[in-house]
């Protein structure tokens, strides 16, 4: 089974300004691509320093051309937030100006908060979500739309742009729970979970099981913060202060509406108790045998980096990202732990 690596990013506010901070991702889009990851995705976050690119189509406009081979989408555009029309027409101009490039997750929004900044009951985002993704199905795939729900309503709809990628582009899903995979492995999509090792194997162990089966073999994988620095005590020193700054943009309007987020718990520290391998900073050496043990346990296909968060600075990032991409991606293998369909 082979082993794929990605790249996964809030765009986080680190604090630097706004022009500077776009251009050092892009310029980190740029180095992931010259390093042979397969995909960049992006995050979408509304009205918090947690998400610095709430439009992702407009900021994945610029890694299109920024780049020659990289993968990129969103993981994931929060559907009920957009008119399905206008995302059709979005997928499918990135698709055609990457040269088929674009993949794309779709998700309802794990923040209910953000929702209902825009005015959307998060009581029937779910709902929303499931009629939401019909709608962007049939759009992608026929000329004219016709569609009718509790929530969306078509009829006749021509559809000029296309994309370039058939049937569609590549899909996405964010999976925490093991009935969480059973759409996704019905219908093809790719899955990723920030889940711990033990966890993620039962997610992918579930997933296979409800595998619809494909000619391409989907991906099954987890996210981590990972820091890679020549020594385990300069890497950990800058993931502790860069951690400290994504966790108060992670809680901050949980924090400010007195409420927790659902599902998901980060420690204070990078290497607090309760991360159980969520985060793993060393050397080239400690990080490949972390993460070999972790892919080992897990069973997953792809590896998915948080390589840029909080303060950290581009050359720290673009210094660790050089670090894993030339020590410990070629030496990093899968391990086939459940059977293939």
């Amino acid at each position: 089974m082979t082993l794929a690596f990605g790249v996964f990013d809030h765009l986080d506010h680190s604090g630097a300004p706004l022009r500077e901070f776009y251009e050092d991702r892009l310029k980190l889009a740029e180095l992931y691509d010259r390093l042979g990851f397969y995909c960049y995705h992006v995050a979408e976050h509304h009205s918090t320093p947690l998400g610095m690119a709430p439009s992702p189509s407009v900021f994945l406009s610029a890694v299109a051309q920024r780049t020659q081979r990289l993968n990129f989408g969103p993981l994931v555009y929060t559907l009920p937030l957009y008119h399905p029309i206008r995302l059709i027409e979005e997928i499918c101009m990135l698709d055609q100006m990457s040269g088929g490039r674009f993949q794309f997750g779709v998700g309802k929004g794990i923040s209910p908060i953000e929702t209902r900044y825009y005015g959307i009951d998060p009581d029937k985002s779910a709902k929303m979500m499931v009629e939401a993704f019909e709608v962007l199905m049939r759009g992608l795939q026929h000329r004219r739309l016709d569609f009718a729900g509790e929530f969306y309503n078509f009829k006749d709809v021509p559809l000029e742009v296309e994309p370039l990628q058939k049937p569609h582009p590549p899909l996405w899903y964010g999976a925490g729970t093991p009935q969480s995979v059973e759409r996704p492995a019905g219908t093809g999509m790719s899955i990723v979970t920030n889940a711990p090792a033990a966890t993620a194997r039962t997610l992918v162990e579930h997933y296979w099981k409800h595998h619809a089966g494909d000619a391409k073999r989907p991906k099954t994988g987890f996210t981590r913060h990972i820091v890679v620095a020549d020594t385990d005590e300069a890497a950990l020193a800058i993931a502790r202060r860069g951690y400290r700054r994504w966790l108060a943009s992670f809680m901050k309007l949980w924090l400010e509406h007195g409420t927790k987020p659902v599902g998901v718990m980060y420690p204070a520290e990078f290497d607090g108790d309760g991360m159980n391998g969520r985060a793993i900073a060393g050397s080239p050496q400690t990080v490949l045998r972390e993460l070999q043990a972790q892919v080992d346990e897990s069973g997953v296909n792809y590896v998915l980096c948080r390589l840029a968060f909080g303060d950290l600075t581009y050359e720290e990032s673009r210094r660790s990202a050089e670090l894993f991409a030339g020590h410990v991606m070629p030496k990093l293998h899968a391990k086939e732990t459940v059977p293939a369909e």
